[in-house]
């Protein structure tokens, strides 16, 4: 630069004129000083505010690509595979990685993924598919009908025991062309839909796979689907268990690319641990926390997302095996005596609801339980005694005839995991309010599906019903659905409500479906069967910063990751009409 040269006429005004500025400015008095100041300042804030006005006019913060998540779950994933994923862990990596034709999404519909457009017969027994011309997997290869065939086709396989099977039994598939496939049922059946969301695998990575091998193949933890996220790195420790995975984006996912640059899954072998971790500042977000800990919880850097699953607990009461149940007194007296409440505030901390109904809260026609404790236990024994029991010498309520003595002594039976325990043993102290002899026996869950569950050998059993979005409960309460594999699990007997049961899963009309099941409602509170007691809710916790989660419908802890997609940690500002 020459500095030799003199500044040009303009510039040389602009020295003048700042030059003549700061000679006015220098003559101002202090008081005049403090006034200028003060109106440069407000000038540049109105200036600044108007501006931002301006901008938000015409601009707006949409989500922007980047940012990452590190989960933590409890356990490892035995298969990422979509039919034949049994653990947590595995169906959280399953859901991310794989899609099915439709999907569920956050707010409880359900959507095309990789179908482009499906249709349903007028008489509800043939469903026509056709998947997007886009449709392909994590290495680029065309999803076709053939893959959704094979995946069927595995599904059923007696040799992989996949526990989606019973979804297909009786199902035929037939494929139209490339892009286009149809399944054909025997008779109408509205949760079908349901299945259209199974994970599609790839047939030309597991097709020359045998049946022997299948379970064993490394592709059941490496991988390779259709579904929003794919498989970039699994670090595993020196026994070779996986420590983490850490997924990215799928491109050419059919419903977009996903905003959130990386999610890693670290796996726990317990919840202490995954607490431990939380706390450490190791993973900021947890889906499988006991209420309990997600009190520990929180604090200023995350949010806890609550949920009422559609899962009820309840004690179903076996009166093949216990003669004392037969007496619906009984049944109705216990019952009368439960403070739902006091189960959902001091075992649950409040992350529940309480009900007596065997459907889910939204479509229950039962009113909201108003008495306080002491009037149900005065009710529950005035039902007692009019039914014609006494305390015996011991304070247990008998009857006498002149054949025998009943006694109201019985055993709950149920898993020892710790909301499960600590409910029965707040039953038992309930129940023993009212004269009643309360036994409980607990049991490693496989244990107890095996040897109680299964045989039917129980006095009572504390358990909880699945209910999913289809609200099919038939295999809960239909009467041919009361032996093993059947879960009726009281073995409840009641024409009329095994064809509420068979209407509401025939009708794809919703409001005739709830009908139904509100007809099957008042039949089983009626009857009392069983002491329903709560749903749990959904507990997931995660960074303030994440946004566009949605838990509102989901109907298990994996299916937090329905709209992951569409999570995202950044924005950015875009102009309006763009």
């Amino acid at each position: 630069m020459d500095l030799s040269r003199k500044p040009s006429g303009l510039f040389q005004r602009l020295l003048q004129l700042r030059a003549k500025s700061q000679k006015a400015i220098d003559s101002f008095s202090s008081t005049e000083k403090y006034v200028f100041a003060f109106l440069i300042v407000t000038l540049t804030a109105s200036s600044l505010f108007l501006l931002k006005n301006t901008l938000n006019m015409f601009m707006k913060e949409v989500p922007a690509r980047g940012g990452e998540i590190h989960e933590g779950v409890i356990g490892y994933p035995r298969y990422i595979n979509p039919i034949l994923s049994v653990t947590d862990s595995g169906k959280d990596l399953t859901l991310l990685i794989y899609s099915g034709l439709l999907k569920a999404t956050g707010d409880g519909q359900i959507i095309a993924d990789m179908a482009e457009s499906y249709s349903i017969s007028d008489d509800g027994t043939v469903y026509n598919v056709k998947i997007r011309e886009n449709a392909k997997f994590h290495d680029g290869t065309p999803l076709t009908s053939k893959d959704v065939e094979f995946t069927i086709k595995k599904a059923l396989d007696p040799a992989l025991k996949s526990p989606k099977a019973p979804n297909w039994q009786g199902v035929s598939v037939r494929v139209i062309s490339e892009k286009e496939i149809e399944f054909v049922l025997s008779k109408p059946y509205a949760p079908f839909i349901e299945n259209l969301t199974l994970g599609i695998l790839p047939e030309h990575l597991w097709k020359d796979i045998d049946p022997e091998a299948y379970i064993w193949s490394e592709r059941n933890f490496d991988p390779i689907g259709s579904g929003p996220f794919k498989t970039k790195e699994i670090k595993r420790d020196k026994s070779g268990l996986p420590i983490y995975y850490k997924l990215v984006p799928f491109g050419d996912y059919t419903l977009g690319k996903p905003f959130i640059k990386e999610i890693y899954m670290h796996f726990y072998t317990n919840e202490e641990k995954l607490l431990e971790a939380i706390k450490k500042g190791e993973v900021d977000s947890a889906g499988a926390l006991s209420p309990k800990s997600a009190i520990e919880i929180k604090d200023s850097d995350h949010k806890i997302l609550r949920s009422p699953l559609p899962r009820i607990f309840a004690l179903f009461l076996n009166q093949n095996e216990i003669p004392i149940f037969a007496d619906k007194n009984v049944r109705l007296a216990l019952s009368t005596a439960v403070n739902r409440k006091e189960i959902v505030d001091e075992i649950l901390k409040g992350f529940g609801t309480e009900t007596k109904s065997p459907l889910p809260a939204s479509i229950s026609l039962l009113p909201k339980e108003q008495t306080d404790n002491a009037t149900q236990i005065q009710e529950a024994i005035s039902i007692l005694e009019k039914a014609g029991f006494t305390k015996d010498a011991n304070g247990i309520m008998e009857k006498k005839t002149a054949k025998e003595t009943s006694r109201l002594s019985f055993t709950i039976s149920t898993s020892n995991y710790p909301e499960l325990k600590d409910t029965a043993l707040l039953l038992k102290k309930q129940w023993e309010a009212i004269g009643a002899e309360v036994k409980v026996e607990l049991y490693e869950l496989s244990d107890l599906n095996q040897n109680i569950l299964r045989p039917r050998k129980y006095n009572s059993l504390l358990f909880g019903e699945v209910i999913g979005r289809d609200l099919d409960l038939y295999a809960f309460w239909h009467s041919s659905e009361r032996n093993d594999p059947g879960l009726n699990l009281s073995q409840y007997t009641n024409s009329k409500a095994d064809k509420f049961l068979v209407d509401a899963r025939s009708t794809s009309d919703t409001n005739k479906k709830v009908e139904a099941l509100q007809g099957l409602e008042k039949e089983i509170t009626n009857d009392v069967p069983a002491i329903f007691l709560y749903s749990p809710d959904f507990i997931y916790i995660i960074p303030k910063n994440l946004r566009g989660v949605s838990v509102d419908t989901i109907t298990s802890g994996s299916e937090r990751f329905l709209d992951a997609h569409k999570w995202y940690t950044d924005t950015e500002y875009v102009w309006k009409f763009f």
